[in-house]
Order: C-alpha cells, then structure tokens, then sequence
C-alpha cells in the first residue's frame, strides 16, 4: 500500500473513530431503563427548495431507527433556514408517506439554529423518561450539550440514539468531525 493510500485509510479510520465516540459522549445518568415513555428528537439540515434533501431524509431514518417501545414519539425539528418551507415538515412529509411512518409525531418548525431546535423543542421533550437526539454524531452531542446548558434536568434523561453506524458516511466523516469538533471547541470554550 502507497504512503498515500494509508494516509486515507488512517483519516478515514480517525473520522469513524470521532463519530463512535461523540455519540456516546454527553448522555444522561438517570435515563438508563427508567420509565416507558422515550422521545426521539431529529435536527434538521438546511433545506433548499420544497423537496427534502438527502441529508434530512437520512437524519429521518436513524431517527426512525432510533424509536423503542410503543410509547416512544418523534419530534422532527427545523424552520425554514434554506427555503420557504420548514424543514421540519418535510421531513414530516417523509417519514409518514416515504417511510409509512405511522406512530407519534410533532413538529417544530421555527428554529433556524440548533441552540434554538433545542431551545423549542423542550416543551415537546419535557414528559419523556428517555430523550435521544438524532443527526450526525458530532451535531448530536452539539445538542446534548446545549441541553446541558438550558436544561440540566432534561439532560440529565439523555440516551443514546442509532444515528452511528460503522461505515455510513463513511467519505463524509473526517469533514464532519474536523467541523463538529470545531463547533464543540466554540461552545465549551464559552
């Protein structure tokens, strides 16, 4: 192997890496088991256009990967940031009539960042034993964090999430994690 084909393979080796370990960074400590109700939130991603983009239909399905047990609801986060229409009802849209998704389902369709997705959708969270936020791995604990800061009682619920899996965006990965640490950096620093 080239010096340069392993130069690929370790980034590509250290982007999994980041992404496994921020999505078990950050979660809760009396969430574990306790209680039947779960929630399951899902960010949106800026969305050009009235059609969703394939990075909120992905983010749909891990968060519908993500749901366990009957009483277990998705909330689908996200204004209009891109476009006209709210990211969240596209993703709404999605998941009932691409994914026949037919469980519980909210919406929140005003923030346009993600300290505002957590800051709305806490009303929606506040009844759940179990909370689990969904987006890529380093976007995910962004959120928790910021949960941590508006609401330690809440925080205090969180759990992991099936939005890490070996391989998926696996090209995507070391990008992500050079931006989401970045972005954690920003926000611990403060």
């Amino acid at each position: 192997m080239t010096s340069a084909g392993s130069l690929v393979l370790a980034l590509l080796g250290w982007g999994e890496v980041e992404h496994w370990r921020a999505s078990r960074r950050r979660l809760g400590t009396t969430a574990s088991g306790h209680g039947t109700s779960e929630v399951v939130v899902v960010l949106g991603y800026r969305n050009r256009g009235n059609r969703i983009n394939a990075v909120n239909r992905w983010r749909v399905r891990a968060g519908l990967r993500s749901l366990d047990g009957a009483q277990a609801r998705l909330v689908l986060s996200g204004g209009p940031v891109g476009g006209a229409r709210p990211e969240a009802e596209l993703m709404a849209d999605y998941a009932r009539r691409r994914r026949g998704y037919r469980g519980r389902l909210c919406v929140e369709t005003e923030s346009t960042t993600t300290w505002e997705n957590i800051r709305n959708v806490i009303p929606l969270i506040e009844d759940a034993d179990r909370i689990k936020i969904v987006s890529h791995s380093l976007h995910a604990e962004k959120a928790r964090a910021y949960l941590w800061r508006q609401r330690p009682d809440l925080a205090a619920r969180l759990v992991r999430a099936r939005d890490y899996r070996p391989g998926e965006w696996l090209l995507a990965k070391p990008a992500l994690a050079l931006l989401g640490r970045r972005n954690l950096r920003r926000i611990t620093s403060t």
